[in-house]
């Protein structure tokens, strides 16, 4: 059984914070009601803050799972398959209703394929840290370049097309292994090198639920702004 950690869920809730309030702000620019510019400055920045501290996160995770199960492997393929599983509801959502903005790889795709890609690494600093690293230097290199046929955009091979969310496998595995790293070095055999206090919040008891929350959020402040928009 793995050992659930505060600090993790508290990190994960206040990720899961930040990420609903940043869709707040899009779905609000996506109904007219304001018109920020959500991928540069400061809001470009808090963007990837989130993403980067959910996806490293997500690394330290598997490390926790993988040294508190005995056949981590299978649970680890289970669990990607899930994962990838419910992102592929959200591509056939898009597909139904926001075909302009279909999600083909978004960070659901992302995090379960990571998850059974991360199978070699998730005991190993040293792997984690060198692959983890070339991962994330190739997909900055792709992200320089355009590409004119669509069937590696998950990979990275940026061909230019209209997403509502795209995380290909480079760079951000690449994350997700110096997650893993990270965790190997915080967690060492599951257990924390440095003993901390018990801090009960609201925000530890969001991350708990981060998943499911992930998934559902949107929907729902997508739907409550367009009633809004019916009713105005």
């Amino acid at each position: 059984m793995t050992t659930r950690f505060w600090e993790i869920d508290f990190a994960r809730g206040l990720a899961i914070t930040g990420m609903i309030l940043f869709h707040f702000i899009w779905n609000l620019n996506y109904f007219g009601y304001t018109n920020f510019n959500l991928y540069s400055g400061l809001l470009g920045i808090f963007q990837k803050t989130i993403a980067i501290t959910f996806l490293l996160l997500v690394g330290i995770g598997l490390t926790l799972s993988a040294n508190g199960r005995e056949h981590y492997e299978f649970w680890f393929l289970k669990r990607g398959l899930f994962i990838f599983g419910l992102g592929m509801l959200i591509t056939a959502f898009t597909f139904l209703f926001f075909k302009e903005g279909l999600i083909f790889f978004g960070v659901l795709h992302l995090i379960g394929a990571s998850i059974i890609l991360a199978i070699p690494f998730a005991k190993h600093i040293y792997a984690s840290i060198v692959t983890g690293l070339t991962i994330i230097a190739a997909g900055l290199y792709l992200q320089t370049l355009t590409f004119d046929f669509p069937y590696l955009l998950w990979l990275g091979f940026f061909y230019p097309t209209t997403t509502f969310d795209y995380y290909p496998i480079l760079p951000w595995f690449g994350v997700i292994l110096i997650g893993t790293a990270f965790g190997n070095l915080l967690y060492k055999n599951g257990k924390r090198i440095i003993e901390l206090k018990y801090y009960n919040s609201i925000i530890s008891k969001l991350g708990k639920y981060s998943l499911l929350i992930y998934f559902i959020h949107q929907p729902i402040l997508f739907g409550l702004l367009m009633l809004l928009s019916y009713i105005k």
